[in-house]
């Protein structure tokens, strides 16, 4: 069986930018507030005529771009979401259609913040099972649409956008570029982190989450590391669901990643659920802040109480 790598990946935000200081005008918050909680500054905000679909075209499309193909070497669209409204076509012929993929395998993957490292995991194995040879992951959300403006504790979180993975087959001489997926739930928590009811709305137990985050996690990350046979002192960057800087600053320390970049991405773009760790992975390599080649921890976490952690090489 092939292993499979990332060569290429691609982001896009809407234009529209909300400020802390926007959000002080709406709730009852502050820049200070918001700063000290959960580090944010600013989001960008899709407009009601922008829904998740465009989203995840746009980063599909520059992810394509970037590995130089065409829509039609593209055998299978996996696109993580929550936000979808429609249950059918799903996002994925959503978004195959709107890039012009032709016949290919197209399915969502919905396991919220750890959504994109689900998807990209299904994708590496379908490419180690010969059903697929290349495959474009995305992650997108458009979290505003589910957002409780009135509730100051999650509605100064979210942000929308989108990034995308081109993942292809390795050439049979080749180390695998996408390690072994660490992941898992934790059901019985499942109630944490909420999208639900009529209309949908995102609630979580904020605190219930940042204690789970900060002390279950690091050893499950560590564990990925283990099975892609590295330690953590080898890694060149962390890439964590954006979540709260006061868990990814922590988790990325206990983790012992001390030569590693860690993204920081959440104070520009808020939380962007399945987006979060593309988008965050596609500006890195898009200000050359890693290197290609490089290996770098990708670790989703959160609703549903998921997880879903593998080391990859970067593009």
């Amino acid at each position: 069986m092939s292993g499979s790598r990332i060569t290429a990946v691609g982001h896009y935000q809407p234009a529209g930018v909300l400020t802390n200081a926007d959000l002080a005008g709406m709730v009852d918050t502050s820049d200070e507030w918001i700063t000290s909680r959960v580090g944010i500054r600013t989001r960008h905000i899709a407009g009601p005529d922008e829904p998740v679909d465009e989203l995840a075209g746009h980063a599909g499309a520059k992810a394509l771009a970037a590995a130089g193909l065409a829509p039609a070497d593209i055998d299978l669209v996996v696109v993580a979401t929550s936000t979808a409204i429609d249950r059918s076509p799903n996002m994925a012929a959503r978004v195959a259609a709107r890039l012009g993929v032709p016949g290919p395998a197209a399915l969502d993957v919905n396991v919220v913040c750890a959504g994109f490292t689900h998807a990209l995991a299904t994708a590496d194995h379908a490419i180690r099972a010969g059903a697929a040879t290349r495959a474009l992951v995305i992650g997108a959300d458009k979290m505003t649409q589910v957002a409780d403006w009135t509730d100051r504790t999650t509605c100064v979180l979210v942000g929308d956008g989108a990034g995308a993975a081109v993942v292809e087959a390795c050439p049979p001489d080749e180390e695998p570029g996408i390690g072994p997926v660490l992941w898992g739930s934790v059901p019985e928590m499942g109630n944490a982190v909420r999208i639900e009811g009529e209309p949908a709305r995102f609630a979580q137990e904020g605190q219930s989450v940042y204690r789970w985050a900060t002390t279950k996690l690091p050893p499950l990350a560590r564990q990925a590391c283990e099975r892609a046979g590295l330690t953590p002192e080898d890694l060149a960057g962390v890439v964590l669901h954006q979540a709260n800087l006061r868990i990814i600053e922590p988790l990325a320390e206990k983790i012992g990643a001390v030569n590693a970049v860690v993204a920081r991405d959440v104070v520009d773009s808020g939380n962007t659920s399945a987006a979060s760790i593309p988008l965050a992975l596609s500006k890195l390599v898009e200000r050359g802040e890693i290197g290609s080649g490089a290996p770098v921890l990708l670790f989703g976490f959160g609703g549903n109480l998921s997880y879903a952690g593998l080391v990859i090489r970067c593009p």
